[in-house]
């Protein structure tokens, strides 16, 4: 039975590159984008819902019944951002989310990117790093399929149209770079691969670093 699937983050870089891979899959049946703004792209696959305040999703709520997977690419940076305000748009908003599925769908899969050098351990220096970590913690306590995602520097896939600067111009560093540390680079293909195959197949780890997603994305 192909998948029925759940995307935050679709207008970010990571959710479109996850977005383009489920539309692409026939693992994959149905695909639910929650966003902000209108993601402006048609799919038979495709169902979307524009919703402005995700810390209020009383309105949405009974459309989130009835799916395989919640695959949640939805994130800020922490950039400039005080502590507090880090944590509400970070670990409050995605836990509240995530309460929201697990009510409707608790046997579900979560997969949630969050990013090297997550502090698992929640005490570190850095407050980012504790941040996501908690809501790593907190999201492996809610779902028994919860996998986290740590991918580092990622290709981007062809046809993304929302690209990170960074990425737009470092472009050409990924040959090199996977070459030579490879636990470092995947791609964005590898990145929702590897998500679909979470939700099929499960895998021996809760925790993804780099070469997890690879391998899980060649399964």
């Amino acid at each position: 039975m192909p998948l029925r699937v759940i995307i935050t983050g679709s207008t970010g870089m990571v959710g479109e590159g996850v977005l383009l891979e489920c539309l692409d899959s026939p693992d994959v049946g149905e695909v639910l984008v929650i966003n902000r703004r209108p993601l402006g792209r048609q799919h038979a696959k495709l169902r979307e819902i524009v919703h402005g305040d995700f810390f209020d999703l009383a309105p949405i709520e009974a459309e989130l019944a009835g799916y395989d997977a919640c695959f949640f690419c939805l994130g800020v940076s922490s950039i400039g951002m005080a502590e507090a305000d880090y944590r509400r748009v970070t670990h409050d908003l995605t836990l509240g989310f995530a309460r929201a599925l697990a009510r409707h769908n608790p046997g579900m899969t979560f997969c949630y990117v969050t990013g090297a050098g997550t502090d698992s351990s929640e005490k570190g220096r850095l407050a980012w790093a504790r941040i996501k970590g908690a809501t790593e913690n907190a999201l492996m306590a809610m779902f028994a399929n919860a996998y986290m995602f740590r991918p580092g520097f990622m290709k981007p896939s062809p046809g993304q149209r929302n690209l990170k600067r960074l990425y737009a111009y470092l472009a050409w560093i990924y040959p090199l770079g996977r070459r030579l540390y490879p636990a470092g680079f995947c791609t964005l293909h590898e990145v929702g691969r590897a998500m679909i195959n979470a939700a099929r197949k499960g895998y021996s780890r809760h925790v993804l670093e780099v070469p997890d997603i690879v391998r899980l994305a060649e399964a």
